[in-house]
């Protein structure tokens, strides 16, 4: 029994020594990693966004074209069937139906239409050449009465003058009506013209609609214009078309094929930090789809005006990258990562961000591994480190965080903060002129 107790207290003894080294290794560990070294390296200042791949070019996939003049009256159309996505395909290939339903029924009421105005002209030409001929009779009639009334006229020269003037009276009518019918028949004519030179007018017109609408009904079937992969053309609100969407003769472009050859990486960037961004400036390019890759690419263009993106109240600018090269795996809306390299510094003393520390006068300091508390001149800074410009020496070992005791550690770099209030009057004042001038444009 004794002995039992005696191996007891060895094994428990023996735990509690490895604990309490372990707790000593641990803590050593910990304390370790508080702790980190001012560098003098190479620094570079960067802006990384997500974003996406997009072709630089592409060859839009339209439907039927509302030609300027054609008396067509449609704003949407709606897409009935699409081929899948990414789908490769020929020149000529099918690549979806438009919604024929309402151009339909507009054809139907504009042939209605046109066999009736063309029935009507037909009836017109007949009943117009029915009284043409019967007025054409009646002339050649009165003609004949006029002949007779002449003779009867001459003939009456040894009758008394009073027969001689009843003559001269009959043939003098019967001229004036004879005159009276062939200037009827002329206007007639004129007038019958006139009413058949305008009804072909309307029918032509008529006839012409029927066309447009045949024509514009035969590109509801919506082919391919040239050779490859079919990408579903993304709307203004970023919502891609599909079946049940709609175009409209304003944008009738149901689909794209991309030049895979050339490629961007679409982004977009804060409106806090797109001031920084130009045009040229060298992007580092990753591909989520393709990990360890990387490419080099340069802004090749930044938007002007700002946009709101879908569920966010966010402004954002849109800033376009071109890849340089490229590679038989891109594939459009590839997510994209972007490190868009803002500027660069040869050598430059430099720590991590979290070893800053401010008080309520906001003056920035470090926590050093010997016991101060130092005052520094911070610089320009990326996502993770920033510069200082006066304060520290390279190799320094600083806290990443509070120590435990701050209170203790002894103010060292005092002479830098007139410095730095200095510098922050400076900062105050241009900030106001800015937002003087900002509330003069607005």
């Amino acid at each position: 029994m004794r002995k039992t107790f005696i191996i007891t207290g060895i094994i428990v003894a023996a735990t509690f020594a490895l604990l309490f080294i372990f707790n000593k290794l641990t803590s050593k560990t910990d304390t370790s990693v508080l702790y980190t070294e001012v560098k003098n390296e190479e620094f570079e200042i960067a802006i990384t966004e997500a974003g996406e791949l997009i072709a630089e070019k592409s060859v839009d996939i339209k439907g039927p074209e509302f030609a300027q003049g054609r008396d067509i009256r449609s704003t949407n159309i709606r897409i009935q069937d699409l081929i899948p996505e990414g789908t490769i395909v020929n020149e000529g290939d099918y690549v979806a139906t438009l919604d024929r339903t309402e151009l339909n029924n507009n054809l139907k009421d504009v042939q209605e239409l046109l066999a009736r105005l063309q029935e009507n002209l037909n009836m017109r030409l007949l009943d117009t050449s029915i009284v043409q001929n019967d007025i054409r009779d009646e002339i050649k009639n009165q003609r004949f009465i006029v002949e007779e009334a002449a003779m009867t006229f001459r003939n009456s020269k040894y009758e008394p003058p009073t027969t001689i003037r009843q003559a001269e009276i009959e043939l003098d009518k019967s001229q004036r009506v004879l005159e009276q019918r062939e200037r009827n028949y002329t206007r007639r004519l004129a007038q019958n013209r006139t009413d058949i030179y305008n009804q072909n007018y309307f029918i032509s017109r008529v006839t012409r609609r029927v066309n447009d609408l045949e024509e514009v009904l035969s590109g509801f079937t919506v082919t391919a214009p040239a050779s490859g992969m079919v990408i579903y053309k993304r709307e203004r609100r970023g919502n891609k078309r599909k079946v049940g969407s709609s175009i409209n003769p304003m944008d009738r472009v149901v689909a794209t094929l991309p030049d895979l050859s050339s490629m961007l990486s679409k982004t977009y960037v804060n409106e806090i930090d797109v001031s920084k961004i130009k045009a040229g400036q060298k992007v580092n390019v990753t591909i989520d789809a393709f990990p360890g890759k990387a490419f080099n690419g340069f802004v090749s263009f930044v938007a002007n005006i700002g946009e709101k993106l879908p569920n966010t109240n966010d402004k954002v600018f849109e800033v376009q990258i071109k890849i340089e090269g490229s590679d038989p795996l891109f594939r459009p809306s590839m997510t994209t990562g972007n490190k868009i390299v803002i500027k660069t510094f040869a050598t430059a003393v430099y720590i991590p961000i979290e070893c800053v520390q401010a008080g309520v006068d906001s003056i920035p300091f470090v926590f050093t591994k010997n016991g101060t508390k130092q005052v520094v001149l911070l610089g320009e800074s990326n996502e993770k480190n920033i510069i200082i410009e006066k304060g520290l020496e390279p190799g320094t070992m600083l806290y990443l965080n509070n120590p435990e005791k701050p209170e203790k550690f002894k103010l060292a770099g005092e002479d830098l903060i007139p410095v730095l209030k200095e510098r922050e009057k400076v900062k105050k004042v241009e900030y106001e002129r800015y937002r003087k001038k900002a509330e003069v444009i607005l």
